[in-house]
């Protein structure tokens, strides 16, 4: 996986290096200015920056980092942009980072602004600010978050797959981009996932029809007993020991369907609801 994304990092150190518009820049807010070197980190490295977490943002298509720290009397904030490989994983990075359980802004695609930490996504790019000491600092975080959005153009629009979920008894902020083994299912290698009151709705794209069909064969020898369905081109229901009452379905190259279904929730009703508002 790191061979594979260290060749766009060689085509873009080729091309000439950073896009001045995606350095991250001390000087956006007045009062700020920049404490020791710029740092630049890609796919091969970047475990020497993030340590544990680097694997994080390898999961989500990380292809490489700019970052600088900037400061302002005894405040410091850390300034990193990172460029992952489409504005879908961008998006997938913030979903991972952000806290559901506080409100988004639209900074770009989405922004958040926390105390003492703000991240967004917008286009290819997530961008993440960290300050200390521990006080409040969300003023001058909302002002950087806000000026380096202005600076990077592109994509503004949310995944379209976002607005296939149902929003009727949706757990506010629960959609997000998983980026492999969707429902804890090898054979589900990346999609969509979202809570609800009564389970868990995914949605996965896979190349095309036949691949979608593949998959369904293999899912249903993994659950073994299963029950047939009429919802879209093929669907299961079945029952398993994690993944409690469920029902599966493909539409063209999608599979989508539920799981953890609460007693007294149809699946084959919900799955049906689910595939009319796929493609």
């Amino acid at each position: 996986m790191k061979a594979r994304l260290f060749l766009p990092a060689l085509f873009w150190l080729a091309a000439g290096g950073s896009l001045p518009a995606q350095k991250p820049d001390c000087g956006l807010v007045p009062g700020w200015t920049q404490h020791g070197p710029f740092r630049t980190y890609d796919a091969e490295n970047l475990y020497e920056y993030m340590n544990g977490n680097a694997e994080g943002y390898l999961l989500y298509r990380f292809v490489r980092m700019q970052g600088v720290t900037c400061k302002s009397g005894e405040d410091t904030i850390v300034f990193d942009v990172s460029e992952m490989s489409d504005p879908e994983w961008a998006y997938g990075i913030f979903t991972a980072n952000r806290d559901p359980r506080r409100p988004t802004e639209p900074i770009g695609m989405a922004g958040q602004v926390l105390p003492r930490k703000a991240t967004f996504a917008k286009d290819r790019f997530y961008v993440e600010f960290s300050a200390e000491p521990d006080k409040d600092h969300s003023a001058a975080l909302r002002a950087f978050a806000y000026a380096m959005a202005e600076r990077i153009s592109g994509r503004i629009e949310l995944p379209e797959t976002l607005k296939w979920f149902p929003t009727e008894r949706l757990i506010e902020g629960s959609i997000r981009l998983v980026p492999e083994s969707v429902l804890g299912i090898r054979l589900l290698r990346y999609g969509y996932a979202a809570e609800y009151e009564f389970g868990k709705c995914f949605i996965v794209a896979e190349s095309s029809p036949d691949a979608a069909a593949a998959v369904m064969r293999k899912l249903r020898e993994r659950f073994g007993q299963t029950t047939e369905v009429d919802v879209a081109d093929e669907a299961f229901a079945a029952s398993d020991r994690y993944l409690g009452r469920l029902c599966f379905f493909r539409k063209g190259r999608y599979l989508g369907g539920w799981a953890n279904l609460k007693e007294g929730e149809d699946g084959a009703t919900l799955a049906r609801a689910l595939a009319a508002r796929l493609p």
